[in-house]
């Protein structure tokens, strides 16, 4: 670890444990972001809505010091954290803003995630509405355009069906 650790890094857990671990992180107060989607979930007896995590078996975390660094690995059903090469990937704060922001006001219908590869499009930030400080990129997927943000450490791309009124307040 470098001397510079504050910062958001994501852990990787056991399949199905990010909620057991945000759970776990809560109670020893320490910052995370899980986002989360509601989806259907057909049985055969019933239907029923509930909250999925957008990317299955990653947590985002709030390091402020190597001891939380530490503490996190002990927790039940932490894996390890995701490296870049030798070092542990630090994510950038306006990706972790951007995530928050969309999952708190884009209906979940509307958030797809895909780990397809898109070309680069035009860069642009909403600045109005309640999507204000939303950055990614403008990118037509099946005839639609799309704002897409992407999670290169994970190799994944957040892709948001933006509301006409929004589009208004982007600029570039």
């Amino acid at each position: 670890m470098s001397v510079h650790i504050t910062g958001w890094y994501v852990i990787y857990t056991r399949p199905r444990h990010e909620k057991k671990v945000a759970l776990q992180l809560s109670d020893s107060n320490i910052a995370y972001v899980l986002p989360t989607t509601r989806i259907l979930r057909i049985w055969k007896d019933r239907k029923k809505y509930v909250d999925a995590p957008l990317f299955p078996s990653y947590v985002f975390v709030y390091l402020e010091d190597l001891e939380t660094y530490y503490r996190i690995l002990t927790l039940e059903g932490v894996l390890y954290y995701v490296r870049a090469g030798k070092d542990v990937a630090k994510v950038n704060e306006n990706v972790i803003h951007n995530i928050c922001l969309i999952t708190r006001e884009v209906s979940d219908t509307d958030i797809e995630i895909s780990d397809d590869y898109f070309l680069p499009g035009k860069q642009v930030m909403i600045n109005d509405g309640v999507l204000c400080g939303l950055t990614g990129e403008i990118v037509e997927v099946r005839g639609e355009q799309k704002m897409l943000v992407r999670m290169s450490m994970l190799q994944k791309n957040i892709l948001v069906t933006i509301p006409c009124q929004y589009l208004a307040g982007i600029s570039t």
